[in-house]
C-alpha cells in the first residue's frame, strides 16, 4: 500500500525526533516550511501534525506552532486496539530500574514461546495518574531477536515515539493481533512498594501478547493495577439477541 503524503510527512518528522534532531519542547518546522519542502498544501501538513498529536509525540502551542512533547505517554498493558490514539488511553509514566535480560516467569515464558532457561529483555514502566501517583506497573518482555535489533529498549530513557512504533521502525514487524488474559490476585510486597499500597491488597493482572503479521510474538506485557483503580468498560452491539 502506497503511503499518503501526510503519512510520509508524519513519518519523516517522527524519524527526525527519534534521531535526536528535535528534543522535548523543541519547535518543529512551520506549516509554511513543510508545505514548500514537500510541495503540498498546508492542510496536508496540518493533517500530518494531527497524526503526531494523536500519537502524543507533538503538542500544539497557541501562537507558537508545534513542539515536541515534554511528557511522553504510555498506555497500561494492552490498550492498543486498532484505531485508538495514544492520547486517548495514554498516561505519563516513568521507567523503573534498568532494562535487562532475565529468564521470565513461567506464564510469560509460555506466552513468549520460550524454552526452559531462555531469557528475554524486560523493560518496566510505572504508569501514573494525573497527580503523579502510581496507576499501573507494567513489565514488558521482548524476545531477544526483537531486543537485538532495538538497542534503545535496553536504555532507561523514555522512547518518545512509543515502543510499538520504535520496534516496527527498527524491525519491520507490524503488530497485527493482540491477546489479553485478565486475572485477579493479591499483590506482592515489591508491587506494593512501587504502587504505594499496604499489604494485603488486590490487583487486576492483564497479560497482553502482541503478534506481528507472521504470528510471531513481538512483546508480552504483564500489567498489574490495584483493584481499587481497575475499571473496564465494554460497548458492544446486542442486535438480534434472543
Amino acid at each position: 500500500m502506497v503511503a499518503l503524503k501526510y503519512e510520509l510527512i508524519a513519518d519523516s518528522l517522527r524519524q527526525r525526533i527519534a534521531d535526536g534532531e528535535f528534543t522535548p519542547d523543541d519547535l518543529l518546522p512551520s506549516q509554511r516550511d513543510l508545505s514548500m519542502q514537500w510541495n503540498v498544501s498546508r492542510a496536508t501538513v496540518i493533517k500530518a501534525y494531527d497524526v503526531l498529536i494523536q500519537d502524543g509525540l507533538v503538542v500544539a502551542r497557541q501562537g507558537q506552532g508545534f513542539r515536541v512533547t515534554t511528557t511522553p505517554l504510555a498506555r497500561p498493558a494492552g490498550g492498543r486496539k486498532a484505531g485508538t490514539a495514544r492520547t486517548a488511553g495514554g498516561r505519563a509514566f516513568q521507567i523503573v530500574g534498568t532494562p535487562a535480560r532475565y529468564v521470565p516467569p513461567g506464564h510469560v515464558a509460555a506466552a513468549l514461546g520460550l524454552r526452559d532457561g531462555e531469557s528475554a529483555l524486560r523493560r518496566d514502566r510505572l504508569v501514573q495518574l494525573a497527580d503523579g501517583s502510581p496507576f499501573s506497573l507494567v513489565q514488558a518482555w521482548f524476545p531477544l531477536e526483537v531486543a537485538d535489533l532495538c538497542p534503545r529498549l535496553a536504555a532507561t530513557k523514555q522512547i518518545l515515539e512509543g515502543t510499538t512504533r520504535y520496534v516496527t521502525r527498527m524491525t519491520g514487524r507490524t503488530v497485527s493481533r493482540g491477546v489479553d488474559i485478565k486475572t485477579v490476585r493479591l499483590g506482592t510486597a515489591e508491587e506494593g512498594a512501587l504502587l504505594e499500597r499496604a499489604l494485603p491488597f488486590s490487583v487486576a493482572v492483564l497479560l497482553h501478547t502482541a503478534y506481528d503479521q507472521e504470528e510471531r510474538v513481538v512483546v508480552v506485557e504483564n500489567g498489574v493495577t490495584p483493584g481499587d483503580l481497575w475499571e473496564e468498560t465494554d460497548t458492544y452491539s446486542m442486535h438480534n439477541v434472543k
